[in-house]
């Protein structure tokens, strides 16, 4: 065991100076503030040179825990039921999965604020969902979730417009649209994969907690996993793949985190949205294999959509602050697929031309 010590959480008081022992004696007594968990005496040898050796001294070196800086224990006398519409955050929303997201948010009459690293792409999101939901529902702003103080501004402009966040979805993603070896891989590209995916949605995640346990109503977060999660190999995107398996670990860390701080009115959940075809799935279907798997398993964004967005919202219509994961494509559907391909030939060539 490695004991750091530092001064000004030390208490030493020498007593007994006349004690007849061989060898100086240290009584390390280690709190948990307020009370004793262990306690250990370590024998020292007596290195004084004086003629006096049976002159010994007796320490009590007590340690205490120091008291965190940010505290994140919710007050049980302030809450509120959270009730619909909700106001829904989701990054990495001006397109794909996650604007098929906003959008079916908003057919269910809640608030969403959209936003992506891109001036243009926002500016073009937020005016296509106004003009179908009206401009009371929609908000838009950039914001690059690998850059702290840019997450830190959205969680303001979100105060700002929204004055609280019930639902925050974390779907920022990239794999720099490249399928190739790692050993191939440029730092570029590596650099950009680990910093969004996975530093991305560290920021996130603390923005986001630390926003919701002061919220009244509390509030849920769902991190997005993807290919790897499962642990499974993923050959020509290991980068990606090592990340989306980091999601589900931090997200049990955070669940057993809040659990620890005796957080009551925040929980954050996994959500698997499955094979979705986007940018980012189809710009690697360029082997035999990929294009079997896509024209099988994956579906449009909007589907995948239409399914997640109700199971979302149940959870705090139901008022469940249990940890969930939700899956789009589970074990069963993708075996069941499968079946069915080799069986009838479903699904050949559904989107992209089989060789």
């Amino acid at each position: 065991m490695a004991l750091t010590c530092h001064s000004p959480q030390l208490s030493i008081s020498p007593f007994s100076r006349s004690t007849q022992f061989n060898s100086r004696c240290y009584t390390f007594i280690t709190h948990t503030s307020p009370t004793v968990t262990s306690r250990r005496i370590i024998p020292i040898p007596n290195n004084n040179n004086n003629n006096n050796n049976n002159n010994k001294t007796l320490f009590t070196l007590s340690l205490t825990k120091p008291t965190p800086s940010f505290s994140v224990t919710a007050s049980s006398n302030n809450t509120q039921p959270m009730l619909p519409p909700y106001n829904v955050l989701i990054t990495g929303s001006t397109k794909g999965i996650g604007f098929a997201l906003a959008k079916e948010f908003l057919k269910a009459g809640d608030n969403v604020l959209v936003c992506s690293r891109s001036d243009k792409r926002v500016e073009t999101a937020v005016k296509c969902l106004r003009e179908e939901f009206g401009e009371q529902h929609v908000w838009g702003t950039t914001c690059d979730v690998k850059n702290g103080e840019d997450v830190k501004k959205l969680v303001s402009f979100a105060k700002e417009n929204l004055k609280y966040i019930d639902i925050w979805i974390n779907n920022a993603g990239s794999n720099a649209y490249s399928y190739k070896p790692l050993a191939e891989a440029s730092d570029e590209d590596l650099i950009e994969v680990v910093t969004t995916n996975t530093l991305g949605l560290m920021i996130c995640c603390r923005e986001a907690i630390k926003l919701m346990v002061d919220q009244p109503r509390g509030g849920h977060v769902f991190n997005i996993d993807g290919a790897g999660s499962d642990g499974r190999p993923t050959p020509r995107f290991a980068a990606y793949g090592a990340t989306k398996r980091s999601v589900v670990h931090l997200t049990k860390s955070l669940q057993a985190e809040l659990q620890m701080q005796d957080v009551k009115n925040v929980m954050v959940h996994n959500l698997s949205p499955g094979m979705v075809t986007t940018d980012l799935l189809m710009s690697g279907a360029n082997t035999k294999q990929a294009k079997f798997f896509i024209n099988v398993l994956a579906e449009p964004a909007e589907v995948v959509a239409e399914y997640l967005v109700p199971n979302i919202r149940s959870i705090p219509t139901n008022r469940s602050m249990k940890p969930t994961y939700i899956r789009f494509l589970t074990g069963l559907k993708a075996y069941s697929q499968i079946f069915s391909r080799f069986a009838f030939g479903a699904r050949r060539n559904r989107y992209i031309i089989e060789d």
